[in-house]
């Protein structure tokens, strides 16, 4: 007789846990609260969260930055009904301090196999979970290993990120004949289409389908990438994704028989009114957030509203263009890039917290790099891939920046130099003009470019960086938010009372331009 047992998945809240995106006060159809309410919670069923959590909304900084304490995401994890999380890159922003004080006192187990110590251990390994009906569901976590690219090892308190699938494949083999059920967590996600097995990346950020080739889990959890697989079969796993910040969480439901597991799932929306014990409850921390975001923190000559994507990366973005001229005066330094965020919230004249929050969501510190003209130009290169051409002429958004996830952030705007991008040649050739003051930028030409600490480290597409000699980082001891690029732009504007005015990017991007 088959035995059924639920798994409620949610992944990448980023601190969204009120039902709001924090641009304005109306309420919105996303955040954990409207996911919980759905749960329908019971001994035979999991609640489990693919990391991701600390960091990523105004809550998140007003926790780290102010309050210096991220126990409210504890105290509300715990009453949402989680049995399981796992870590994500973004969990490790604030270092291990700041998250040990989130997991201390979290009910839920932590299960992340491939974060270690110097012998090789894990402190948070694998769990067996009996449930109700006396099914025993084996739980392994990971977490991509290119926190030990993105993130400073400072914050990691000497634990290292490895390979995870030699370390899954351990976790596996010991639970043999233990659990009725294998399930694993995975704060990553996919390099290969589900459908045809096309290589969408060669990086190992995401190894989901190889995890899926290599091992057997029965059902494999995955994130980071912000998409919804609502779920399927992949090499005998069933493999789910949830999406980002709340909107929605997975419902598994499977089947443990003689036969094996059988799994069905569904991607049930945010929606519904939110428990009104957990908004009562965590009243007192929304309201002390909103008031911290309404503080008018500057003014601009003009409103900076954003565009399509694909706008702004062909005719120039205004707020792109004030966050270069942001990292050029915190840095000093010759030349600037910045990026915009995926769903990029504009700036209007009379600037509040809330603004420079949702405008630069990232908790970015910034570098500068000695870079020589050779380097800027492949990296120039690369920003110019984000463009294709459609059989009229017509600029697109290339495929490789919507695949395997939306990236609009990793198109690059750059301050110091004149630039024009020609689509229609080859890539790696696309920059047909670079000019610095009007001269033409030769190879061996040297500069300071000031950059965001994700950018320096290569990632995105841009390893040219990695190899850079590192001339300073803009990164202030401390907890405070001036160490990072938000702290910065509030800081500009400190020094500019009386309003900031600024010019544009210089370049040109050669194509017919015509939104659908």
């Amino acid at each position: 007789m088959e035995k059924i047992f639920r798994v409620c998945f949610t992944s990448d809240l980023h601190g969204f846990l009120f039902p709001t995106d924090y641009r304005g006060k109306e309420e919105k159809e996303l955040g954990l609260f409207k996911c919980a309410n759905r749960f329908g919670k019971d001994g035979n069923t999991l609640v489990i969260d693919g990391g991701d959590l600390l960091q990523g909304s105004p809550l998140g900084t007003y926790c780290h930055d102010t309050l210096d304490d991220p126990r409210c995401f504890a105290q509300v994890m715990d009453r949402c009904g989680y049995d399981f999380v796992t870590l994500g890159n973004h969990d490790f922003n604030y270092g291990m301090d700041y998250l040990g004080r989130y997991l201390d006192p979290l009910r839920a187990r932590c299960v992340c196999q491939n974060l270690v110590r110097e012998d090789g251990s894990p402190p948070f390994p694998f769990q067996i979970h009996r449930l109700e009906n006396g099914l025993r569901v084996g739980v392994v976590g990971l977490v991509t290993d290119h926190v030990m690219v993105w993130e400073r090892p400072e914050h990691l308190g000497g634990l290292t990120v490895v390979d995870p699938i030699p370390a899954a494949r351990r976790a596996l083999e010991a639970l043999r004949g233990k659990a009725d059920v294998t399930l694993c967590v995975y704060h990553g996600g996919f390099e290969r289409d589900l459908e045809t097995g096309r290589v969408l990346s060669t990086s190992t950020e995401n190894v989901g389908y190889r995890l899926c080739q290599e091992l057997d889990f029965d059902i494999l959890l995955t994130g980071h990438q912000h998409l919804c697989i609502p779920g399927q079969e992949l090499f005998g796993t069933y493999v789910v994704q949830a999406p980002d910040s709340g909107r929605a969480f997975l419902e598994i439901t499977a089947a443990v028989g003689e036969a094996g597991v059988r799994c069905s799932s569904r991607a049930v929306p945010a929606g519904g009114p939110c428990g009104q014990d957990l908004l009562r409850d965590f009243a007192p921390i929304q309201k002390g957030v909103d008031q911290w975001l309404d503080v008018v923190v500057g003014h601009l000559d003009r409103s900076l509203l954003p565009g399509a994507p694909l706008t702004m990366a062909a005719e120039g973005s205004g707020l792109a263009a004030f966050f270069n001229q942001v990292q050029l005066e915190a840095s000093g330094a010759e030349l600037s890039v910045s990026s915009l965020a995926n769903d990029a919230a504009g700036l209007p004249q009379v600037v509040r917290r809330r603004d420079v929050l949702t405008a630069y969501p990232y908790t970015n510190t910034l570098a500068v790099l000695r870079v020589t003209g050779k380097v800027l130009r492949q990296a120039m290169e690369r920003t110019a891939e984000y463009f294709s051409l459609d059989g009229a002429g017509r600029l697109r958004v290339s495929e490789r920046f919507l695949k395997p996830k939306v990236e609009h952030y990793n198109y690059d705007y750059y301050a110091g130099v004149e630039y024009v991008i020609d689509p229609a040649r080859p890539e790696g050739q696309r920059v047909v003009s670079l000019t610095r003051n009007g001269a033409p930028v030769a190879e061996e030409q040297e500069f300071t470019v000031c950059l965001s600490s994700y950018r320096a480290s290569g990632a995105g597409g841009y390893p040219w960086y990695a190899g850079c000699p590192v001339e300073r980082e803009i990164n202030k001891i401390g907890r405070a938010s001036c160490r990072e690029m938000t702290g910065l732009i509030l800081k500009f504007f400190e020094r500019h009372p009386d309003g900031v005015d600024f010019d544009g990017s210089a370049f040109r991007v050669l194509g017919k331009l015509e939104i659908e």
